[in-house]
C-alpha cells in the first residue's frame, strides 16, 4: 500500500493530477499506519497474521 501511494504521488506529480497526488498521500497514510500496529503486535481488522 505504501509503495502503491508513492508511485501514484509520483505520477500526479509529473502528469499535474492532484486528485492522483492526494489518493497517493491518503495510501502512504493509511499504510504507514496499518505497518506500524502490525509491528507493535496489534490485531488489525480482526488478523492476527498476515499469510
Amino acid at each position: 500500500m505504501i509503495v502503491l501511494g508513492v508511485i501514484l504521488i509520483v505520477i500526479g506529480i509529473i502528469a499535474s493530477i492532484p486528485v492522483l497526488y492526494s489518493i497517493g498521500i491518503a495510501l502512504v497514510i493509511i499504510g504507514v499506519v496499518l505497518a506500524v500496529l502490525g509491528r507493535a503486535g496489534t490485531k488489525v481488522g480482526g488478523r492476527s497474521h498476515w499469510f
